[in-house]
């Protein structure tokens, strides 16, 4: 990414931090050095943003090939260090955990959302066992973020951000999730999810939905696939 996510994360930085003032909390919790996953909740298109402006160290996140596919836009989420992935279930998902995974066995950091889309409602939804998974397999530290009104400042379906509203941004403790037990055992992979998630709601303060964050079912097969018990990644 060179110099590119450089100069270019400079630049989104210090426009956001003029631009939105953000009430960033904790940013002395997060290790410096060393790989590194930031979990946080999911509000809005904004949140890839938010969180490089406020970490101290540069973050990665996986984002849509198709956001590439023009000059401007590539440089855009360049800048704001995403890293292209063909998105979607499955191998897809499995594909995008190891490129995730060889981010950080580089030492880097990655942002990742455990709810797996933007809460349309506000709520805050049970978490996909992917970032558990990432965590348990690598030894990398979990650092919760609490995401607080990037969906009023850009909502779902707006193409500009609002600048009426702040957003704040906090981050928790890091989380040694190894106690749970290792990657390859289905109830270490939930119960670290489960702390996970219980760090993240303790920052963000939102009403718990109690289920997954999923789209409605388009066949009866696929409606089947959502009653039967199965692990979300």
């Amino acid at each position: 990414m060179g110099a590119t996510y450089a100069i270019g994360r400079f630049a989104i930085s210090t426009l956001g931090r003029l631009l939105y003032r953000p009430r960033v909390e904790g940013r002395d919790l997060v290790p410096r050095h060393g790989p590194v996953i930031f979990a946080s909740n999911h509000l809005s298109f904004l949140d890839s943003i938010a969180i490089p402006v406020a970490a101290p160290r540069p973050v990665h996140f996986l984002a849509k090939s198709s956001y590439f596919e023009s000059a401007g836009s590539r440089w855009f989420f360049t800048s704001i260090g995403a890293i292209p992935v063909q998105r979607g279930a499955g191998q897809a998902a499995l594909d995008a955990l190891d490129q995730q995974r060889r981010i950080l066995q580089e030492g880097r950091a990655v942002a990742l959302y455990p709810e797996g889309t933007r809460s349309l409602d506000g709520r805050l939804y049970k978490g996909r066992t992917g970032v558990a998974f990432l965590a348990l397999q690598t030894g990398a530290p979990v650092v919760p973020v609490g995401l607080i009104g990037t969906d009023a400042v850009m909502p779902v379906g707006a193409k500009m951000p609002s600048l009426r509203h702040r957003v704040t941004v906090k981050f928790g403790a890091p989380l040694d999730l190894s106690h749970h037990g290792p990657a390859t055992s289905g109830r270490a992979r939930r119960g670290a999810t489960d702390e996970i998630m219980a760090a993240i709601h303790a920052l963000s303060g939102q009403e718990l939905a109690g289920a997954y964050n999923e789209v409605p079912a388009q066949n009866p097969i696929e409606r089947i696939k959502q009653v039967l018990p199965h692990e979300r990644l």
